[in-house]
Formats: structure tokens, C-alpha cells, sequence
């Protein structure tokens, strides 16, 4: 299993079931269904060398802070048996947007991180209202608990507006020290503003983790790692929209990058020389 707090070029995909039951957009799917959706997805993720999977409910929306009590269980269902099939691959667990639902679904079914997505600091004005910081919650539950789930938190989510914006580097500070994330995703609107956040971020949280959550093509990824310890990537392996199988062309295009990155990180020779 790849290590979390010391990653290097970690590559993670996307998986975001279909809505789950009670949802606004749930059909007449059964919870077996999806769990065999999902098991089917991952499978293909990892036949493409993929280091893991972010399991996501993002076909629920449209969702404000707290998670359903049944979106809680259906998530665990799924995360559990995505566990059981694949117990040697990094699985992280994303609830939308609930960051204590998040830890209590990773805690449950012994998941490698709980990604916490645009609250766990500050206030950020979304689709469906303003979200509040939930560190105060998470941190409480971590001490309740006694979790050793990793707490990975988005800093600044790009869908985002947040309220008494902070510069990068002081708002990814905050979250580290003040609020005790063990490492961050962060990402731009664009690949040049995504690298130019995790370089300055760096300036104040040298030795922690940090993500890319969006934005990873085959074009960019290479030298979007050359600032990040990881990336997250989700639609560009699909030919643009989640709901398509991987395309293994692509799928093959994006990890040839992401090893070429590895190999220049570990000081193997130059992007050019490994052509």
C-alpha cells in the first residue's frame, strides 16, 4: 500500500456511484446494484495501475452540509465491500459535505482517508447555501473515537466561494496547525493557478502532504506532480463525463506520465531523456 504521509506521484481515481437510494435523483437502482457498479469500477481503475480510489457520493446532489442518515449507510455498504474485494489499495472516502459523515463511514469500514471537501475551515458560499467549517466536529469525533483515519482537507475548493478569503499559504497554515488536517488537497481553475497555489502553499507547510483534487490531464500531469505529492483525476479518464467506463487508451496515457514523473523525482533522468 503506498504511504499517505510520505506519497510520491500517488495517482487515485474517482468513484462516484450512481445516486444512492432516497437521493433526488435515484431511479429504481437497488443498493446491490450499485455496490456491484462500484466493484466493477474499481476493478477497472486498478487493472490501469492506479494506486487507488476517493469513494465520493457526488451523484446525490444536490446535498447542503449534513448527510441523510441513509446516505451514511449506503456509503459504508459500498465502501465496505469496495475494502473487502480490494484490501491492499488505498481507498479514501469523500462524503458531500459532510466531514464528520465522511470519518465516521472511513473510521467504520477501516478506509486509508477521510477527504474532508469544502468545510473544513472557514465559511464558503455553495449551490445549495453556505457551508461552515466542521474541524471543531472532526477533531472531537477523532478524540471520541480514537480514529487514526488521515484527514485530508480541501483548501479553498474551486466550486466554491469562500467568505474572508485568506492567501494560500496562511489558509493551508491554518489548516495544519489550527485545525490539525494531516494533509491537503488544493486546486486551481486552471493547471498554471493550481501549481502556483501548491507552490506557495509550501512556503509555510514544507513537509505535508499536498493533493491535486482536479484538473489532472494526460497533458498536465506530469508536470503538475512536480508540485504535488498526488493527484485525484476523475473525468478525463472517461472521455469527459464520470458516467462512461475508463477508457484504457487514456487511462494508459495518464499513469505512463505519472511513473515518468515518479522516475524524475526520484532522480532517474529528465521528462526528455525518458522518451
Amino acid at each position: 500500500m503506498a504511504d499517505l504521509f510520505n506519497p510520491t506521484c500517488l495517482a487515485l481515481s474517482m468513484i462516484q456511484p450512481d445516486p444512492l437510494p432516497g437521493s433526488y435523483r435515484h431511479t429504481n437502482k437497488t443498493i446491490d446494484e450499485i455496490v456491484v457498479q462500484s466493484l466493477k469500477e474499481t476493478e477497472m481503475v486498478l487493472k490501469n495501475g492506479f494506486d487507488g480510489v476517493v469513494l465520493q457520493n457526488m451523484n446525490d446532489m444536490p446535498i447542503k452540509q449534513f448527510s441523510s442518515p441513509e446516505a451514511i449507510a449506503y456509503m459504508t455498504r459500498i465502501g465496505y465491500e469496495i475494502k473487502k474485494e480490494f484490501p491492499e489499495m488505498v481507498l479514501g472516502v469523500l462524503m458531500n459535505w459532510d466531514g464528520v459523515a465522511g470519518l465516521s463511514v472511513a473510521d467504520a469500514i477501516g478506509a486509508d482517508f477521510v477527504r474532508v471537501e469544502h468545510l473544513f475551515t472557514g465559511v464558503e458560499v455553495t449551490s445549495a447555501g453556505l457551508l461552515e467549517a466542521q474541524c471543531v466536529e472532526i477533531a472531537a469525533l477523532r478524540k471520541r473515537i480514537k480514529s487514526n483515519v488521515p484527514v485530508y482537507a480541501d483548501v479553498y475548493e474551486v466550486h466554491g466561494v469562500p467568505l474572508g478569503k485568506k492567501p494560500i499559504e496562511d489558509a493551508a497554515w491554518e489548516s495544519v496547525n489550527e485545525a490539525f488536517a494531516d494533509g491537503l488537497f488544493i486546486a486551481g481553475k486552471t493547471p498554471e493557478e493550481s501549481m502556483e497555489l501548491a507552490k506557495r502553499a509550501r512556503t509555510k507547510v514544507k513537509d505535508v502532504p499536498i493533493f491535486l483534487g482536479g484538473g489532472a490531464t494526460g497533458d498536465n500531469v506530469f508536470e503538475l506532480l512536480q508540485y504535488y505529492d498526488g493527484v485525484c483525476v476523475a473525468t478525463w479518464i472517461k472521455n469527459g463525463n464520470m458516467k462512461n467506463p475508463i477508457d484504457p487508451h487514456r487511462a494508459k496515457i495518464f499513469m505512463d506520465e505519472v511513473r515518468n514523473a515518479k522516475r524524475v523525482k526520484h532522480g532517474e533522468g529528465t521528462k526528455a531523456s525518458l522518451k
